[in-house]
């Protein structure tokens, strides 16, 4: 059971994905780092533009610590960049800034794959906390029922990553779109935003496969998809 070499081979691909999708996130990222957008605005001064631009005037921007650390907090409407984008001038820092603001705007919007997402956060730590420890000792002790009942834990967390996808495709999306009809960077430095967002948003298609993937081999060790449960 703990060295089933099937599982081994899942854990690697995921690591993998992972490990893939993180060098291009960063190469990206610090390529783009180091151009300029021309109209000089800093992650704030972008983040303040577009959100004054969507009529968004409930959201503070606070600068965080941590490489790539931004994310919006809706429970607080507050935007936090790290240190690099918050004071950046580079295309990097317009294109997350953005993005960040993307997730205010669907916010304010009540876009429904946020939602959801955000009702699915206490589903996903446990499902991703507890679950696998629960199949394990189900599988291990003999009690298909108590492994069952890890799987379904573990599908939350899952489902969590899957509805995740469209939230962070549609805030690029967004970003893209408000970068550009508010002339805050010119078509090259667009496709460069493009390129930092793209490699981001394969992090979360790497961490989606990556459980998926494990989710198939512990319905497969109990049997639900052919597989053994000796």
């Amino acid at each position: 059971m703990f060295f089933d070499p099937l599982y081994l081979i899942i854990i690697g691909v995921g690591f993998a994905l992972s490990l893939g999708a993180q060098f291009w996130v960063k190469n990206r990222v610090n390529k783009w780092a180091e151009v300029a957008i021309g109209r000089g605005m800093t992650g704030r001064d972008v983040a303040r533009a577009i959100l004054q631009a969507e009529g968004i005037t409930n959201v503070d921007i606070e600068q965080a610590h941590g490489f790539l650390s931004d994310h919006y907090d809706p429970s607080s409407r507050t935007l936090r960049l790290s240190s690099d984008i918050f004071n950046g001038r580079s295309v990097t820092a317009a294109g997350i800034a953005a993005h960040e603001v993307g997730h205010a705007i669907q916010h304010k919007e009540g876009y429904m794959p946020m939602t959801i997402r955000q009702k699915m956060v206490p589903v996903a730590n446990i499902g991703t906390n507890l679950g696998v420890w629960i199949m394990i000792i189900g599988l291990v002790i003999g009690l298909a029922g108590l492994a069952k009942i890890g799987v379904f834990l573990f599908a939350g967390f899952v489902a969590f990553t899957l509805v995740t996808l469209p939230v962070e495709f549609d805030a690029s999306s967004r970003a893209k779109r408000a970068l550009a009809n508010y002339n805050i960077v010119d078509s090259r430095e667009l496709d460069g935003v493009s390129q930092v967002l793209t490699a981001a948003a394969a992090t979360y298609v790497a961490a989606a496969v990556a459980a998926i993937l494990q989710l198939l081999y512990w319905l497969f060790r109990l049997g639900v998809l052919g597989g053994s449960r000796d």
